[in-house]
């Protein structure tokens, strides 16, 4: 099922403080004239402040100079939120796919770092994470990679947005611990 991304508004974007780039790769390609060839490059670009924030951009031009503003400024176009848990990883598995490219996103314990290749570990530092793993499946791409990871992180939901959806209330662990009345197992009482 494809995941839309809800992208934050220009008036989200300007209460931003601070916003970084990272290229991503730049490709050149070639078309051949009467000339000789005539060259122009695209750029792939992540943006993000590094806090919860990520977006990615993509850009074409003659020189690679202009590719890589035209990246960058169409990944502040494209920003979003991403849920980070206190830890700095996510909540839970995810998994996307882009084209022929799958990416599964896996949260990790306090120490583990980035475990991640070039593109992913581009969104995940822009977005903040800083303990996650990662694996790529199928193909490569840089582009696809990127824009899979970005629809994984677009599917992650908190703790509090499921239960809402499931209707119960939330119960943390130190609620849980503190209490004897919870129980995990249901009808623990009745054997």
């Amino acid at each position: 099922m494809p995941q839309t991304l809800r992208y934050l508004d220009a008036a989200e974007v300007d209460q931003l403080s601070t916003l970084s780039e990272v290229l991503v790769r730049i490709n050149r390609s070639a078309a051949v004239v009467k000339g000789g060839r005539r060259f122009s490059f695209s750029a792939l670009s992540v943006s993000g402040n590094r806090s919860g924030v990520v977006g990615l951009g993509y850009g074409k031009g003659r020189q690679v100079p202009s590719a890589i503003e035209k990246a960058a400024r169409d990944a502040r176009k494209h920003l979003m939120h991403v849920p980070l848990t206190a830890e700095g990883t996510i909540a839970h598995t995810v998994e996307a796919a882009y084209g022929a490219t799958r990416v599964r996103l896996v949260p990790a314990s306090p120490g583990t770092g980035i475990i991640a290749g070039a593109g992913v570990r581009a969104v995940c530092e822009m977005s903040g994470i800083k303990n996650i793993l990662t694996k790529v499946y199928g193909s490569t791409n840089p582009i696809n990679v990127v824009k899979a990871a970005m629809h994984a992180l677009a599917q992650l939901r908190t703790p509090e947005e499921v239960a809402d959806l499931r209707g119960v209330p939330l119960v943390t662990t130190a609620m849980a611990q503190g209490s004897e009345a919870v129980s995990t197992t249901p009808n623990a009482e009745t054997k």
